[in-house]
């Protein structure tokens, strides 16, 4: 489709994080004395950030959601960060698209100092040209955030232009969509992560993939 600048979103896209996100959400309601009977359907907050999932998910204030999130990070930063792996066909995507002279930027609401971890973990850093994320501080914790910040380095790299006719974003939730939607470039949403095809395309992507190798496709 002539994309040059492909960003990525890291959770449910690249990586499958949820036995370390679920365990660090509910690390973090248990120190609160909320009891969650079934573990699994925690999946649902993949995605959006974190202060999001306390606060309007569970119904804390907001002083309150932000010392879950810290009970949450207290989890993820030692155990939950590597309970992951990355979704087949990954690697090869991102080499081949790499090596065709795409750049590839990550772009997720995951502080950026976790996702830097990750990708260097699974081996991924060599094929993306850019990190952005979230602060630990909570600064730039929307994806229009994260996504405005990657589009910044785009324009760098283009001598302060922008042609965002050649940027597209990736993602598996409807956050990616919307956030692509704010920053007026296309996005693609991936099914083998943890949105339906109708969170999709209700939040207007404006493609909608099912497969790695079919997502390779379309992008290559």
């Amino acid at each position: 489709m002539g994309y040059k600048y492909i960003l990525f979103d890291l959770d449910g896209t690249l990586t499958e994080p949820k036995e370390g996100i679920v365990n660090s959400i509910n690390y973090a309601l248990e120190f609160f004395g909320v009891k969650v009977d079934d573990v699994d359907s925690l999946s649902k907050y993949i995605g959006p950030p974190l202060i999001d999932t306390f606060r309007d998910g569970f119904g804390f204030e907001e002083e309150k959601a932000y010392q879950a999130i810290d009970k949450y990070r207290e989890f993820f930063s030692e155990k939950g960060i590597f309970q992951n792996k990355v979704y087949d066909g990954i690697v090869d995507l991102l080499k081949n698209l790499s090596d065709s002279g795409k750049k590839l930027f990550l772009a997720t609401s995951k502080p950026s100092i976790y996702a830097n971890k990750i990708l260097k973990h699974f081996d991924l850093s060599r094929y993306i040209t850019f990190v952005s994320g979230s602060e630990l501080d909570g600064t730039r914790n929307n994806k229009n955030e994260v996504i405005e910040y990657a589009l910044k380095e785009v324009q760098v790299m283009q001598n302060g232009t922008l042609n965002k006719d050649e940027v597209i974003m990736v993602g598996d939730r409807k956050y990616d969509i919307y956030g692509a939607i704010d920053m007026q470039i296309k996005s693609v949403g991936v099914l083998y992560g943890y949105g339906t095809y109708d969170e999709l395309k209700k939040a207007g992507a404006d493609y909608i993939i099912d497969t790695v190798s079919n997502l390779y496709e379309f992008l290559k």
